[in-house]
């Protein structure tokens, strides 16, 4: 005991001796987390419309109006000619080109129905997509507008009748989009440094030779083990404390569930990420192979996490391999936690296969440590 506690010692000096080391462990995850929550996002946002409005009415100018009462788009300078307005387009200076045809008021009148030209920039399919449907919606909200404006000036009181849905949003009622990024960020941050850095402790003694004279000392194994893996586990749960603090205080991020379920599933799933930060050290010789071979899995398993792509929405194959990502189910327990409110037996099944994980990864990493060659 005494040993692990000299090493433990030991690696904590060294830790905290290192200026370049204290920055990547507490300043750069605050930046990161801070950055990435207001970065990574899939709400779509100050969409460049243009138009082309052939009519110059009352009614034209009201759906313009319409537009530009949303909050989603920003409406550019209009244009009379729709080849000029595509040329912008082609510039890249607007995403939506909306073209209103003559007579458009007219039609309107006489014939109760006109059609006008809704345009795209659809080389991001899914932000076509949802730029779709937000055009599709004011449309529809003006359209309704018009038929009550004529039955009420034309002195039919009949008010068609239309089905009204009230939706009830749980868990995110604000509609928020950080309150569903930044629990996985912080899962995606937590990971990264303590892999990185355990990956990269044992090769180091490697390259500077010391790991040779540690062998032939009598500390055993477990002992050595241990002792330099516990200093990242515990930068791993302050890493955590720190990101929980950041998300409620800067980002109001809900925490409903148990917060001590947090640390306890976090205590299990670090043991899993510093056995597997320690395989990767006993199989590389420079520190530079380390962080190349943490870095190649770190990109697969943050693809296919479910943290940026729904992992429903992957093929059937690739939803079979995310089974094996110890990602995943961290970044579905702490969402499930902290905006669910989940309890112990919900999250029961992510923490046995974490469990399960951590049991194996650490029992192959100690087998591959050899105290000689």
């Amino acid at each position: 005991m005494k040993t692990i506690l000299f090493i433990i010692q030991k690696e904590f000096k060294q830790i905290f001796r290192d200026k370049s080391m204290l920055q990547l462990i507490f300043i750069l995850p605050i930046l990161q987390l801070l950055i990435l929550s207001n970065a990574a996002t899939f709400d779509v946002k100050n969409i460049a419309i243009t138009f082309v409005d052939n009519d110059q009415s009352r009614e034209s100018r009201d759906l313009i109006n319409a537009f530009k009462a949303s909050t989603y788009f920003k409406v550019t300078e209009p244009y009379f000619s729709e080849k000029e307005a595509i040329q912008e387009m082609q510039k890249g200076k607007t995403d939506i080109i909306v073209n209103i045809p003559i007579h458009f008021n007219r039609d309107l009148q006489k014939y109760q129905k006109t059609s006008i030209s809704v345009s795209i920039n659809a080389i991001d399919a899914a932000t076509a997509g949802v730029e779709n449907v937000y055009v599709t919606q004011i449309i529809n909200t003006y359209n309704q507008n018009i038929q009550m404006q004529s039955n009420y000036f034309s002195g039919n009181k009949e008010i068609p009748q239309n089905i009204i849905a009230i939706p009830s949003f749980w868990y995110n009622k604000t509609l928020n989009y950080k309150t569903f990024m930044v629990p996985g960020i912080l899962v995606l941050l937590v990971t990264m440094l303590t892999l990185f850095l355990s990956s990269m402790n044992i090769v180091r003694e490697k390259e500077i030779g010391t790991l040779e004279q540690i062998n032939v000392t009598p500390i055993k194994k477990y002992q050595f083990i241990v002792g330099k893996l516990f200093p990242f586990w515990v930068l791993g749960l302050v890493i955590l404390t720190v990101g929980l603090v950041i998300s409620k205080v800067v980002f109001n991020v809900p925490m409903l569930g148990n917060i001590f379920l947090v640390y306890g599933f976090t205590s299990v799933y670090l043991l899993l990420i510093l056995g597997f930060g320690l395989y990767i050290s006993n199989h590389t010789e420079t520190q530079q192979q380390a962080m190349f071979i943490a870095w190649f899995f770190m990109v697969i398993f943050i693809l296919m996490s479910g943290l940026f792509t729904p992992i429903e929405s992957m093929p059937k194959w690739a939803q079979n391999l995310t089974l094996l990502n110890p990602i995943r189910y961290f970044v579905e327990f702490i969402r499930m936690v902290l905006l669910k409110g989940s309890g112990f037996f919900e999250v029961l099944p992510n923490l046995l296969i974490v469990t399960g994980f951590a049991v194996f990864v650490n029992g192959m990493a100690v087998w591959s440590y050899k105290k000689s060659n």
